[in-house]
């Protein structure tokens, strides 16, 4: 049997699938007859963590490449990974950058900033050759020539043969092919919004080998289009279906603020009606940051792009204000503790040898002076970074502990929530041009706005576009 719950933001259909789980163990489920299949790794390590058993009993709650990884008994040399396309990169003349270089969070749509790369990753997902993905004409004929792309496609063949490697998606063929996978009690699929085509075969071949099959995700949500997740598959397939009603995030504002840019959508979509929260909640525009006072509170800052959250980096460190990006803190953490590992030595603390070499990188050439502060003792460090972080600290920030503002892009923000919610109204010419492409680009764009409204458990704030002709209609 395959059951199918379509959970809005905040109704917890990852809660729901760990409860249904554990029911099957409660009926007496050996545990490794049950699959859990998350779209990270971080999100898998959740679902193992919330069940009641052991982690090495729980052999299958992991990622569909992880399990593909297992099943091929592969080794961590055998695997295709983003340092891998940097280094084919150089060798062809193309700049390549990963964000999150050693995948850790073994996510299938790696976040590469070659459209090059991007396109080839693209039609591995969608199980299409090259040239038929190329002909979707999706893309910006500016950026991507057929010539090249075929040129980088036929030597990352040839890359990944020389050196016996596998990307993901060759994972997961060959695991389509083999034979003799487990067989289940149970499967569930988290994110199912977010499957490939490819990823989907693995799904066709699963279903052999298991009795019930429990899929959830929300198609609103789908913002992974762009590297060939396929919603439409994830709607269509038969399913005893069952639409999560009640939000413990969203207030009633936030949602009716969401269903502006979901009744932007042209193509097929699952009519979903959910409670929102008991709570009134807010949303306003505002024309700039000074509207708002951000040094009090709980803030997630939003950016369609990455050059609009560069830019609100530097109005907040130019504001003082401490915030981080991802886990990454936005002074330098060396220098912070250098600073307070000296302090500690005036106020006549004995300090180990480490955190003398540290101060004394900072410190060059002058002498140690108990009478004299960090700030002026430390002549090697950065102007700027040091009254940053001094600015900080005489404004009573702790910059020990986790800090009060995230800045992010709504793409890198899906599964997170925050009580305010400052939403960069900024597209990008890139991005709007993108949306006349095709009613699939044109409808993810709408769902990844969604996604951004719907971060907010409260407030929410609409910062105008820096120009008006690139600005999102809320």
């Amino acid at each position: 049997m395959i059951y199918k719950y379509y959970g809005p933001p905040g109704t917890g259909k990852t809660y729901k699938l760990i409860s249904r789980a554990k029911a099957y163990v409660r009926i007496g489920t050996p545990l490794h007859k049950i699959g859990y299949f998350a779209f990270t790794k971080k999100a898998a390590t959740e679902a193992k963590n919330r069940m009641p058993a052991e982690d090495k009993k729980l052999p299958y709650f992991q990622t569909l490449h992880s399990f593909a990884y297992h099943q091929l008994t592969l080794n961590e040399e055998d695997v295709m990974q983003p340092f891998h396309y940097e280094e084919l990169g150089k060798l062809l003349n193309i700049k390549v950058k990963y964000h999150d270089k050693y995948n850790k969070e073994e996510v299938s749509y790696l976040n590469c900033d070659s459209p090059y790369f991007q396109m080839i990753g693209k039609a591995m997902n969608r199980d299409v050759n090259i040239r038929e993905e190329f002909d979707r004409n999706e893309h910006n004929s500016k950026e991507i020539k057929w010539h090249l792309l075929k040129y980088i496609d036929d030597n990352l063949k040839v890359y990944k043969e020389k050196r016996k490697l596998l990307d993901f998606n060759d994972m997961i063929k060959n695991l389509i092919n083999k034979q003799n996978l487990p067989k289940f009690k149970v499967i569930f699929i988290d994110e199912a919004q977010d499957l490939s085509p490819l990823q989907w075969q693995l799904y066709d071949k699963l279903k052999e080998c298991t009795d019930d099959i429990y899929l959830a995700g929300d198609d609103d949500q789908a913002i992974y289009a762009w590297a060939g997740a396929n919603v439409e598959r994830f709607i269509e397939e038969p399913a005893k279906e069952k639409v999560l009603k009640y939000s413990k995030r969203i207030s009633k504002t936030i949602q009716e603020e969401s269903d502006i840019p979901i009744s932007k959508i042209l193509g097929v979509r699952k009519d979903k009606n959910y409670y929102p929260r008991n709570f009134e909640g807010s949303s306003e525009n505002i024309n700039n940051l000074d509207q708002i006072d951000l040094n009090k509170g709980k803030w997630l800052i939003l950016t369609r792009t990455l050059s609009r959250l560069s830019s609100i980096k530097e109005e907040l460190i130019k504001r003082n204000l401490y915030f981080k990006v991802k886990k990454e803190k936005s002074f330098k953490v060396r220098l912070y503790k250098a600073a307070m590992k000296y302090t500690y030595w005036c106020m006549g603390k004995i300090l180990e040898e480490k955190d003398i070499k540290d101060i004394n990188e900072f410190i060059g050439s002058e002498k140690w002076n108990h009478q004299v502060e960090w700030f002026d003792a430390f002549q090697e460090a950065d102007e700027k970074e040091k009254f940053y972080i001094k600015n900080m600290i005489d404004n009573g920030e702790n910059l020990d502990e986790d800090a009060r503002i995230s800045i992010s892009t709504i793409h890198a923000s899906k599964g997170g929530e925050e009580d305010n919610v400052i939403l960069c109204l900024d597209i990008g010419n890139k991005i709007k041009k993108a949306m006349l492409k095709s009613i699939d680009k044109h409808d993810e764009e709408h769902r990844v706005w969604y996604v951004g409204i719907t971060r907010a458990r409260n407030n929410l704030y609409k910062l105008k576009a820096n120009l008006k002709r690139n600005e999102y209609k809320l």
